[in-house]
């Protein structure tokens, strides 16, 4: 729902400027505490991880196990196969299942592919999975390992999970755990995979870093224009007098993620040709007539990660995939979010993301270009030539854009997963999610 907000500006300079009232009872279940203004991002951080009152933090319950594999090639086609996933919903009663689950083991198995490709066997394989869910991923990685490799490479190799729910570590654990030999291979490091403390000393050897479906659960901030013209201001929540209401607060830009974010998107740059300019000053005087509020979420969460990486693990390779597009999204913004939850196996979808409690879950599209460009600002690149006649900037990374239907091609083996009548769910319903894949252009010291 689009903000009424008044048309006199200049006061956005001097002080912060109180939107709407927003009913929420957020106060009862804690993701709300205390009296000072929180940004977006610590509200969505708390709703979704807080250890009490957190959606991943209460139960393993949100990420569905599947007992046992899909037999694709025993399905007729498309309709069986909706039936058979209609039907696996309801017997575990969950939230949703990944796609790593969905396609075991053959979607982990081209993770693995690919990595055994291009990875530097010389040394030993060492693999961090943030946010690794259930454990498959980490298990059929290990397993095509243990089938595909050297010897040497499996019997050397490391695997460590980052998780942050206490929960999905232990069922970590449990899974892995069903292979013996896998045990020694593997660890769960229960922690915030964003906190530089927790990584220690800098390992300046190759290392591979996985995030599946990791990027659309990190926290976000929402930054805020009245009009079409007008700076963008940073949004904060505070509590209403003590009430059980909330409203947005909006506030010059300071906070140094969101400055960032706001310079790395280069929301804020102008590189308008003479037109442009006269276009934006007639923009300017309808904006005062019929002003257009403006919303954009920023990843600022993955800004945090990435910095964190890059500071630590300087050589690593990454593998990201997620969902590029959400369709069906009413909350506004540009990379405005899925705020949905499920009760008694219906599933809703809000209209505000506020009225996330710790029972809904909060996903965000993933925009693959600026997460290249955070990626390359994150490991010291700069487009901009300091010095009058230096070398051109080279980038420290080398990256690619992957829709799921060619990595898995390229990868994988795309009949695994393919129905008796050829349709193919992992090829043909996952279009709108993609990998991204860095490697550094060298290994650096």
């Amino acid at each position: 729902m689009a903000l009424a907000f008044s048309a006199h500006i200049p006061a956005l300079r001097r002080r912060a400027l109180r939107a709407r009232w927003v009913p929420a009872a957020l106060f009862s279940s804690g993701i709300l505490a205390g009296d000072k203004p929180i940004l977006v991002r610590d509200f969505v951080r708390s709703a979704l991880y807080d250890p009490n009152h957190g959606y991943f933090s209460k139960r393993a319950g949100p990420v569905g196990v599947l007992d046992a594999s899909i037999r694709f090639n025993q399905l007729e086609g498309r309709s069986a196969y909706m039936q058979h996933l209609d039907k696996l919903y309801k017997k575990h009663d969950i939230a949703w299942f990944t796609p790593v689950e969905l396609f075991k083991p053959w979607y982990a198995y081209a993770i693995a592919a690919s990595i055994l490709r291009t990875a530097n066997l010389s040394v030993p394989l060492k693999i961090y999975e943030i946010g690794g869910g259930s454990g498959t991923c980490a298990k059929c990685i290990l397993d095509y390992m243990m089938l595909n490799a050297p010897p040497k490479v499996y019997n050397d190799m490391k695997y460590i999970s980052v998780e942050i729910s206490s929960s999905l570590a232990e069922k970590q654990l449990e899974t892995v755990g069903e292979v013996q030999s896998h045990f020694s291979k593997f660890s769960v490091e229960h922690r915030d995979a964003t906190n530089r403390s927790g990584w220690g000393r800098k390992d300046p050897c190759p290392c591979w870093v996985l995030m599946l479906e990791v990027l659309d659960n990190l926290p976000h901030d929402l930054v805020y224009s009245p009009d079409q013209v007008s700076p963008w201001t940073e949004v904060w929540i505070e509590k209403i007098n003590g009430s059980s209401q909330a409203s947005e607060v909006y506030k010059p830009l300071q906070d140094p993620l969101i400055s960032r974010c706001v310079e790395i998107t280069g929301m804020n740059e102008d590189k308008a040709s003479v037109g442009e300019k006269l276009a934006f000053a007639a923009k300017g005087v309808l904006s005062k007539v019929l002003p257009k509020p403006r919303r954009a979420w920023l990843p600022t969460g993955c800004l945090k990660l990435m910095d964190t990486l890059h500071q630590a693990l300087p050589s690593m390779s990454l593998i990201a995939s997620d969902f590029s597009y959400l369709p069906d999204v009413s909350i506004p913004g540009d990379r405005a979010p899925l705020v949905s939850s499920k009760k008694d196996g219906k599933t809703s979808d809000h209209r505000n993301y506020l009225d996330a409690q710790g029972d809904a879950d909060i996903f965000f599209p993933t925009d693959f270009r600026l997460l290249e460009q955070i990626d390359h600002h994150c490991s010291g690149f700069s487009k901009e030539q300091k010095n009058p006649g230096a070398f051109k900037p080279v980038k420290k990374r080398r990256t690619i854009i992957l829709d799921t239907a060619a990595f898995m091609e390229e990868f994988g083996l795309p009949l695994k997963t393919r129905t008796k009548d050829g349709y193919n769910p992992l090829l043909d319903d996952f279009k709108n999610t993609k990998f991204y894949l860095s490697v550094p252009t060298h290994n650096r010291k």
